[in-house]
């Protein structure tokens, strides 16, 4: 599974930054190893520099193999909380999709 962490210009992606997403998304998403080929992250600092509650939204997409790709978004007030937020959200709905599947005779 590829993960590619991207941000918009407001923020820096640092390779420090970008391990740990990576990390934390191994950890909560791994199990999916063999079925999600790729996870896109796209972090944004909503208000740029003027801070304020909520201002950090974490986008992430998945591409399950065979299917159409699967995305989710949370905001927060600071990166690992919409980082970890949306990934979350994400297992959340790869279980239920892969949950569906799985189910069918």
């Amino acid at each position: 599974m590829q993960i590619q962490v991207n941000s918009n210009d407001s923020l820096s992606t640092t390779e420090g930054l970008a391990a740990k997403v990576e990390a934390h998304i191994e950890h909560v998403l791994g199990r999916f190893e063999g079925r999600v080929t790729r996870i896109e992250v796209h972090l944004n600092d909503v208000n740029a520099g003027k801070g304020g509650e909520g201002d950090k939204r974490c986008m992430m997409e998945a591409r399950p193999a065979g299917l159409a790709p699967l995305a989710v978004t949370h905001q927060a007030g600071t990166l690992p909380e919409a980082w970890q937020g949306a990934a979350n959200k994400l297992r959340s709905l790869l279980e239920t999709t892969f949950g569906k599947l799985d189910a069918r005779p």
